[in-house]
């Protein structure tokens, strides 16, 4: 049987197929909510990880160099090899499913694969108990956020940690929920699972200079804008949901707050953020969005947990729209 579409959906199983497709976003995010993440023996994102980490400390010098083609081409060839081999597998094993099961569950069983691809709960949770741990102490605020960070948070304020630990939900919204469901929704399982990579080896390697004994500047440049060609599309639609769901969210702010940070994506969720809380976020010496907002308090991060949940149940009927608009292309071009 043939890769889903819209024209194979209809011949093949009919609008059941279709429709166990369309619940697969929403299958994957119910499944996240009621059992969280796969041990990472299993967990697709950790053998991602793995692997970069292995080929990362080869390619890496440990000896900052001014400019270093070489370097940077290794690593663009290693990343594109490894995102073929992330696309085969995860097509393979859309296909497998597709070609074993009934139509109807095919879609499904793709929700349940899906999963281990988004991360809605753990990001909630490791947000949320940055505000616990500052209800005990401020080092054990620090700490905590030290899970969610790359930034050093030693001299961190509590009211630096708050909005640090904000601006943390508000990007991986985007990065763990939003723009996987929507590359699923494009691309079905593979684009899923590109995305992941690209922003696993982007985390991992997308540094401007040093870190963990080896120089990045060259070596993972390929990695991070690679990560910003994918992100581009979902951070926008990530800040619009936030924006439509907090309300009194004005476009031209949110536009003019974006731009403030050096990322030409992880500033839009960020500042849409910003502006539906009414506090001000910022990274020290770096930015600082909404500047005109008040300090961030014990009940916002609360307040962002909220926002962020209504932001995940708007994603399910806007990319379930959104494939639909894709298998309706389809038919009408094939």
């Amino acid at each position: 049987m043939a890769e889903p579409g819209f024209a194979s959906l209809l011949s093949g199983g009919g609008w059941p197929a279709a429709l166990g497709w369309m619940a697969a976003p929403l299958l994957a995010l119910l499944v996240d909510r009621w059992l969280g993440e796969p041990p990472a023996p299993l967990h697709p994102v950790v053998w991602m990880g793995r692997a970069l980490q292995r080929v990362g400390d080869r390619l890496a010098p440990q000896i900052p160099v001014a400019q270093d083609f070489k370097r940077f081409w290794l690593a663009a060839l290693a990343w594109c090899a490894l995102a073929a081999i992330v696309l085969i597998v995860s097509l393979a094993v859309q296909q497998l499913a597709w070609r074993l099961l009934p139509p109807a569950v095919a879609g499904l069983a793709v929700g349940v694969l899906l999963k281990p691809l988004l991360a809605w709960r753990m990001l909630r949770d490791e947000v949320l108990a940055v505000e616990v741990a500052l209800g005990q102490s401020l080092p054990a605020g620090r700490a905590q956020l030290a899970r969610l960070v790359s930034r050093d948070v030693s001299a961190l304020s509590a009211v630096q940690v708050r909005e640090s630990a904000v601006e943390s939900l508000a990007e991986n919204l985007n990065d763990s929920v939003v723009a996987p469901l929507f590359w699923f929704a494009l691309l079905g399982l593979p684009g899923a699972a590109l995305y992941r990579f690209a922003n696993t080896a982007d985390a991992m390697w997308g540094y401007p200079g040093m870190r963990g004994g080896r120089y990045w500047q060259w070596a993972g440049k390929w990695a991070a804008r690679a990560d910003d060609v994918l992100s581009w599309v979902p951070a926008r639609i990530t800040a619009a949901l936030v924006a439509l769901v907090a309300g009194g969210v004005r476009l031209r702010a949110l536009v003019r707050q974006a731009r403030k940070t050096p990322s030409p994506n992880s500033g839009w969720p960020m500042a849409a953020m910003a502006l539906a809380l009414g506090v001000r976020l910022g990274k020290p010496g770096v930015y600082t969005l909404h500047g005109h907002g008040r300090r961030a308090g014990p009940l916002d991060v609360r307040r962002a947990a909220r926002i962020g949940q209504a932001v995940v149940v708007a994603c399910v009927p806007l990319m379930a729209l959104l494939q639909g608009l894709v298998w309706w292309m389809e038919g009408k071009f094939a």
